[in-house]
């Protein structure tokens, strides 16, 4: 989760690089640096954020050059670690996780190469400059050595005496921009828009050459492939309303791609790496005996899905506590547990509090789960994952919730795989719905116009009780919790086997009864209860899944998503209820981006 901007051009490509790292800043902040060519190779490493860089490079001057930002997977934040890494007169930046580097690492030592890091980027380096012994030319030996490389990358690498750079991607971004001047490459357009909207988007397997006037791109096997050439559409800022009618609206709609980021260092994976996590998650997480997530709020919903989840594949005790209860009660450490600390802005005062009391109380093994790179919380762990949702400007959390869900199961699933809970047939089914997810979940936004008129009928309701079971049962509480914060109605969300216990004295006509319904072991289960409501007149408004079945009665109003999504499901559902609380808010009038009494990041206990 790095980011990468080359440039080859007839111009001082300085400036443009250390302004494209400023774009891409929020894909890493450990450290950031750049080589040149001005003539000779020249390297500007530090650690830290990108002004700093931009100090050391004040004056120079050069017209071919590759640089990067940092977000440390392998090995510590240094200015050792700090990409570009070089073998003799070359230079590599390099964004992903090469999953046979220790291979690679001993092949090379063999042959005499000195590893002075602990990145896997510096295989990388030596691995082409040994091919480069056979094969001069550095088009093909870049080629022919990503052959030998299995795990996500983006590569741009840069040699001394040749003005030109070659690339590289599969499972990671990588970009072309074209210029009249020259020729650029980046993770994201976000990065080249300074010099053109004119972008070529490279497709896993690429290897391409950019000079100041040209572009050549091959395929693994040698064979030249022409790409087509797209005016990049991004002109506004992402904190920038766009053409949706409120923040809370274009941020639900954002939920495909801000999973699409969030996971893109699986892209090409055929496994699951630790080393995701943090450069020391492969000692820590495997020495865990269980787990604690911290959390506030809607984060909180996310733990509660998580326990399921972390529970059922790896088999670990979990147990989620409410930030702002756990520090203000005898609790008993665990110096072998996990401490999950989840928090979108990285600053919610309760979750900060909370995780610095753990950490008094000897709890060392620490994971800051958040969508701000340089949050107080992340500072706080030591193994951390950026969620990549982008800026959330609306009170209501939609894609933050969303990404938080993606790398809570990834980060189940790398538990089951560590504690050998985990088979391979396993393991690729779970990175393969992954992948898949932001395409159901662009089926499941494709409901909002049924969803719109399902929530006319909110309009003079004062309250709902939201039903589900098993790890829907969180789902229904974030349902409720969207609803009470943006259309002031009065929701609760209960395990829906709870409802003959009291909440079933509430129900009448008058009081909508929404209910998660997947087609899951537990819907026999559901269906009764769901009878207990129409019993008592209730109105039934369910969330059902393609093949769940569930038949529209009288009073009973069903809603079909797509074939159900097995433990993946919530995220789908969650969408459909997410929309459900926007369309009642706007048909009850309030402010949606701004509900009374309510603020985006809580930094007050």
């Amino acid at each position: 989760m790095c980011g990468i901007v080359a440039a080859v051009a007839d111009r001082n490509i300085v400036p443009v690089l250390i302004e494209g790292l400023r774009k891409l800043e929020y894909r890493g902040y450990d450290s950031a640096g750049l080589a040149l060519l001005n003539p000779g190779l020249t390297r500007l490493r530090s650690q830290g954020r990108v002004a700093d860089l931009a100090t050391l490079a004040s004056g120079l001057s050069a017209g071919a050059g590759v640089a990067h930002t940092r977000w440390a997977t392998h090995g510590a934040p240094s200015e050792k670690n700090a990409h570009p890494h070089v073998s003799g007169a070359l230079a590599v930046v390099h964004n992903g996780i090469i999953e046979n580097y220790a291979e690679l690492r001993r092949m090379l030592a063999g042959h005499g190469y000195a590893f002075v890091t602990d990145t896997d980027t510096e295989t990388i380096a030596h691995l082409i400059a040994h091919v480069l012994k056979t094969t001069p030319d550095l088009l093909e030996a870049v080629r022919q050595a990503t052959g030998q490389l299995v795990g996500a990358y983006a590569i741009a690498v840069l040699r001394e005496g040749e003005d030109r750079v070659v690339v590289a991607r599969n499972g990671a971004p990588l970009l072309l921009g074209v210029a009249a001047d020259g020729c650029y490459a980046a993770s994201d357009a976000s990065a080249l828009l300074q010099v053109t909207r004119t972008m070529i988007y490279l497709e896993d397997g690429d290897v391409a050459e950019i000079t100041r006037s040209a572009r050549r791109i091959l395929r693994p096997d040698g064979s030249p492939v022409d790409r087509p050439c797209h005016e990049s559409a991004l002109s506004a800022d992402a904190v920038e309303l766009g053409p949706y009618n409120h923040y809370m609206q274009k941020e639900i709609f954002e939920q495909p791609q801000a999973l699409a980021n969030t996971l893109e260092l699986i892209g090409g994976a055929r496994s699951v790496s630790p080393n995701l996590f943090g450069a020391a998650a492969p000692e820590l997480l495997a020495g865990v005996r269980s787990v604690l997530i911290l959390a506030c709020g809607t984060s909180h919903h996310a733990g509660l899905v998580a326990r399921y989840w972390i529970e059922q594949l790896a088999g670990i005790p979990c147990s989620t506590e409410i930030a702002s209860e756990y520090r203000y009660r005898h609790s008993v450490p665990d110096p072998a547990q996990l401490v999950i600390a989840i928090s979108q802005s990285g600053e919610t005062a309760d979750t900060l509090a909370a995780l610095k009391h753990a950490r008094g109380l000897g709890m060392k093994r620490t994971l800051a789960l958040c969508n701000v790179a340089e949050a107080a919380i992340v500072r706080e762990c030591a193994l951390k994952f950026l969620t990549r949702a982008g800026p959330e400007i609306g009170v209501a959390s939609t894609k933050a919730f969303t990404t938080q869900l993606a790398a809570l199961f990834l980060l189940a699933v790398t538990l089951a795989k560590l504690h050998g809970r985990l088979s391979p047939e396993g393991e690729l089914k779970h990175l393969t719905d992954l992948r898949h997810l932001p395409r159901a979940v662009q089926q499941a936004l494709a409901l909002e116009a049924e969803i719109e008129a399902w929530a006319a009928t909110f309009a003079d309701k004062r309250h709902a009780l939201f039903l589900g079971r098993g790890h829907h049962y969180p789902i229904a509480l974030e349902g409720a919790l969207k609803l009470k914060e943006i259309s002031y109605i009065h929701a609760e969300g209960y395990p829906a086997g709870e409802l003959k216990h009291g909440p079933l004295a509430l129900v009448d006509r008058d009081m909508p009864v929404i209910a998660v319904a997947p087609n899951d072991a537990l819907l026999e289960k559901l269906k009764s209860n769901l009878q207990e409501v129409r019993a008592r007149g209730g109105e039934l408004y369910v969330f059902a899944d393609a093949d769940s079945a569930v038949a529209a009665s009288e009073g009973v109003h069903i809603l079909r998503l797509p074939t159900h999504y097995g433990l993946l499901s919530p995220v789908l559902h969650v969408v459909a209820l997410q929309l459900l609380a926007y369309h009642v808010a706007l048909v009850k009038g309030t402010d949606v981006d701004k509900p009374r009494n309510l603020a985006k990041s809580v930094t007050v206990e």
